[in-house]
């Protein structure tokens, strides 16, 4: 039996922010094309939790149930003559992301950051989440 000081998982900490922010920009560097073009104007944002704002207006009162979330005009509503009227941004939630991947512990953690960006990007394509399920093969 090994003690706590030896154990190789003492001295590691939760990847913050910024390693968040280094793994979804590695996903969505690795985006196919034509996804990657289409997508290329999407700000991505890291965040830890959801406000209640954006929890209540879903119905949530626990912010592990939202993983991410996108905001913006998706490109199929878009004016053809010009730009959204503002940036769409999809928004990672680092604390549920962690908590899905510790539940989870079959997969890594850079492959449920990049599910979760690639569901996000889909709504910015115009997919609501039935279609998106249905195109990863959840249904």
């Amino acid at each position: 039996m090994t003690d706590a000081a030896s154990s190789p998982w003492t001295d590691q900490t939760a990847p913050s922010l910024d390693d968040f922010a280094r793994l979804a920009r590695e996903a969505f560097d690795a985006l196919p094309e034509p996804f990657g073009a289409l997508a290329g104007d999407v700000v991505i944002r890291i965040d830890d939790f959801a406000d209640e704002e954006t929890l209540a207006s879903f119905g949530m009162d626990d912010p592990f149930e939202l993983t991410g979330l996108y905001h913006g005009v998706d490109i199929g509503l878009r004016d053809g003559m010009g730009a959204a009227p503002e940036p769409s941004r999809i928004f990672l939630y680092r604390r549920p992301i962690l908590d899905e991947w510790c539940e989870r512990g079959d997969v890594g953690l850079s492959e449920i950051i990049a599910h979760v960006l690639i569901h996000e990007i889909g709504h910015h394509f115009g997919l609501d989440d039935d279609r998106i399920h249905e195109v990863e093969g959840d249904d």
